[in-house]
């Protein structure tokens, strides 16, 4: 289970690499990492095919990282998560946020069972600050819920 302090971790890493970010500004990895990168957040934007993203050189995967990072944000398909999260481990990365609809059992498995801490099935856009009005709005109707971490 996700706790608010996983959370909170998670969002004073000083260098967070981004495996699933898009070129095409409408798929939520390019958003997130617009969003994040407009926070100040020092970020790296991993990805297979392209060179350059948001202006940013992209490294090829995890093992490429020019110098380390502290967490891995992954926004890609479920049934390559696993895969992520195993780099992740390869490259000394302990935090591991798995964005909603990025998640899978076997990829926070994985994260348990190597003493990695994750973040599963949340929007980081909802806490990383200072978040936006919808993220605001989605924030407090989940705390009213009691759907946030605690």
């Amino acid at each position: 289970m996700t706790t608010r302090a996983d959370v909170n971790e998670f969002l004073s890493c000083q260098r967070i690499a981004v495996v699933g970010v898009s070129r095409s500004k409408k798929k939520f990895g390019n958003l997130a990492y617009r969003e994040l990168k407009s926070k100040g957040f020092r970020l790296v934007p991993v990805h297979r095919d392209a060179e350059e993203i948001e202006g940013d050189t992209c490294v090829r995967d995890l093992a490429s990282l020019p110098e380390p990072a502290d967490g891995v944000l992954v926004v890609v398909p479920p049934a390559m998560a696993t895969e992520v999260v195993r780099q992740a481990h390869v490259a000394g990365i302990r935090r591991v946020w798995l964005q909603q609809g990025a998640q899978s059992e076997e990829a926070v498995q994985f994260c348990r069972d190597h003493d990695m801490q994750v973040v599963a099935n949340e929007c980081i856009l909802m806490f990383a600050e200072p978040a936006g009005f919808i993220h605001r709005a989605h924030r407090w109707a989940a705390n009213l819920f009691g759907r946030t971490p605690r």
